[in-house]
């Protein structure tokens, strides 16, 4: 299987399937010296491991991380980066039942299509569990970045039709709610949508907005590799992510230039500013210097216990309901991915965009 490799300066490569000995990654080309210890890592999984709360899957795993290499008394050595996080609490047997099977909205049939085979254990490599290598890699990404003054915020915007009122907007809300909205009102609502579905062994899906802050002016190549084409690359390599808005995204395509241009103007110090930011932070492919704002639109979980039509491997029509844990909603776990997404692609082309000048070379190493 090829494409478990995203970057170009910073490679990070994720290998590992739900119910696998364990998940992991490799960093390849992250810069030395930056002080980095398991609990800056953690902190991240964390958000994003199951069984934590009403709107996750029972299943409890610990997801801990080990740093195996690359890193020596307490720093990044330049070195290759590995990172694993074990697997301890996978019921394979849960999902004996569609080992012959098709599951509705997943990748049984296609996986089965393009290899001849399947790993039905939980979806094995397209599993959502997948990500938590992922959002390993992206810590250090987050961390180097937060340094810079770069800050990645990501929460969620709506489940189903309950939306944030951004008037009641709370930033560290979103560090506590179970929906990882950062409106207390609007999670209550929502958890009850949450409560509605699973009580009628259904799903829901929705929207997680995040804002970045404080990227210079000038990160993003101008042509296949823009900012807005990695960033859409990125999120919409997450398994459940069927859309991506970046701005105003299809509003857009129903407004009139003299609305949906940004126009320009300096203060009295000559810095140059935009008087509106509905194109998210982001202009023929490079960032503007204003805030880079994108939303991804992600799909109801397709493991639901109601029955649904589908077909055997032999072409059999049957009748199928999934057993096993299962998230009623995905959105909230994928917020911190969404951070870690855009935190390996943004720093990557900062990486990219020092030597963009020949006077940057110049100075660095003259």
């Amino acid at each position: 299987m090829s494409g478990s490799v995203f970057g170009n300066n910073i490679k990070v490569s994720t290998f590992g399937e739900s119910h696998g000995k364990a998940l992991g990654c490799i960093i390849d080309g992250f810069p030395a010296g930056m002080e980095l210890c398991e609990n800056d890592i953690q902190t991240y999984l964390d958000r994003r491991k199951p069984g934590t709360s009403a709107a996750t899957t029972s299943r409890k795993e610990d997801d801990l991380v080990e740093i195996l290499s690359g890193v020596f008394e307490g720093r990044t050595t330049g070195t290759p980066i590995a990172l694993m996080i074990k697997n301890t609490s996978h019921i394979s047997s849960d999902y004996s039942e569609i080992a012959s099977c098709y599951r509705p909205g997943h990748a049984d049939y296609t996986f089965d299509k393009k290899f001849g085979f399947r790993d039905y254990r939980g979806g094995g490599r397209s599993s959502g569990r997948e990500t938590a290598a992922r959002v390993a890699a992206g810590a250090l990404c987050i961390k180097l970045l937060s340094l810079m003054g770069v800050k990645i915020i990501a929460y969620t915007k709506s489940i189903g039709d309950i939306e944030i009122d951004y008037s009641n907007f709370d930033e560290n809300m979103r560090l506590s709610t179970p929906t990882c909205m950062p409106d207390q009102n609007a999670d209550k609502r929502a958890m009850e949508l949450i409560s509605s579905c699973r009580e009628q062994l259904d799903s829901i899906g929705g929207v997680v907005e995040c804002k970045i802050t404080n990227v210079p002016a000038g990160i993003g190549e101008p042509v296949f590799d823009k900012l807005d084409a990695l960033l859409s690359h990125a999120i919409m390599s997450i398994g459940a992510v069927k859309a991506i808005e970046i701005g105003d995204g299809i509003k857009a395509g129903k407004s009139r230039g003299s609305e949906n241009n940004d126009q320009f103007i300096a203060d009295e110090n000559g810095h140059i500013t935009k008087m509106s930011n509905h194109s998210g932070g982001i202009l023929g492919g490079i960032s503007d210097g204003s805030e880079i704002i994108l939303r991804a639109h992600i799909k109801p979980t397709p493991s639901i216990a109601r029955p649904q039509q589908t077909v055997s491997n032999l072409g059999q029509n049957i009748e199928l309901s999934i057993r096993g844990r299962h998230d009623p909603v995905i959105v909230p776990r994928a917020v911190v991915v969404v951070e870690s997404m855009c935190a390996i692609t943004l720093l990557d082309l900062m990486m990219t965009n020092m030597h963009s000048k020949a006077d940057n070379l110049i100075r660095f190493y003259s």
